[in-house]
């Protein structure tokens, strides 16, 4: 243990607190198909700098959804993931500029408000009328891109709009956890360009695998007996809370 600390730079009381927050954002990313990233960011950076914590979200999104890979293929929308990938490759660059020179503040709290508005509309019952094409999934991957690789809440924006589509809840999941591989192997790459990624952080996500892993098998456990209805109110409720988080996150 006492060397587990040195390698992580963490004190005893922070290094239970990092497990116990890789279990619950494990077990959101298992049910709904994302959400580990902006948890493990918001969470993490009670104790650590932004710039430590976007690339241990990053490396363990891509743990996860090579994980989930197996569970999920067969229900991907094809289309929509291409046209989501090729906006966030614009996005991703322009986002790692912005962690490393810029404070991303203002771009989480916009996409947070945005989120949030979104939500209470949709699950409330109020339809957002929106309708699939090639240019709107563009540019939400644009937008994604650009919010992974400054805030790593790039789930965000692509959840809420396949909510407001009306996609099928295994095609949300689906489609998220390839998009999410791709994108964060990406965005990794990016960050070890930008010199943002050490054997301090690679010690800290080698630390979380295991209660990461353990959440997602739970939450897969969770999401095979749940209906289309609790998939979408979880979903919903998952984003207030991340978008509430953002912006405390931000303003606070």
């Amino acid at each position: 243990m006492e060397q587990l600390l040195i390698w992580t730079e963490l004190l005893l009381p922070e290094f239970w607190m990092v497990l116990a927050c890789g279990l619950v954002a494990g077990l959101c990313r298992g049910f709904s198909g994302f959400g580990l990233s902006a948890l493990i960011v918001t969470s993490l950076t009670l104790i650590l700098l932004p710039s430590e914590v976007v690339p241990i979200a990053l490396l363990l999104e891509m743990i996860s959804s090579l994980v989930m890979a197996r569970m999920t293929w067969s229900a991907i929308h094809w289309p929509l993931l291409r046209w989501l990938l090729i906006g966030a490759a614009l996005g991703v660059p322009i986002g790692v500029l912005i962690l490393k020179f810029i404070a991303p503040d203002p771009l989480r709290i916009a996409i947070s408000l945005s989120v949030l508005a979104a939500s209470l509309l949709l699950f409330f019952g109020r339809s957002l009328v929106l309708r699939e094409t090639g240019g709107r999934n563009f540019s939400v991957g644009l937008l994604s891109g650009l919010a992974n690789g400054a805030a790593s809440i790039g789930g965000l924006p692509v959840a809420i709009y396949m909510m407001a589509v009306a996609l099928p809840a295994e095609a949300v999941r689906a489609t998220l956890n390839l998009y999410f591989l791709i994108l964060d192997a990406y965005g990794t790459g990016a960050l070890i360009f930008a010199g943002l990624l050490d054997l301090v952080t690679l010690a800290r996500t080698a630390v979380l695998v295991l209660p990461v892993l353990l959440g997602i098998w739970l939450g897969n456990k969770v999401f095979k007996r749940s209906s289309a209805l609790h998939y979408r109110y979880f979903v919903l409720c998952l984003l207030m809370v991340l978008a509430l988080l953002g912006l405390a996150k931000s303003l606070l």
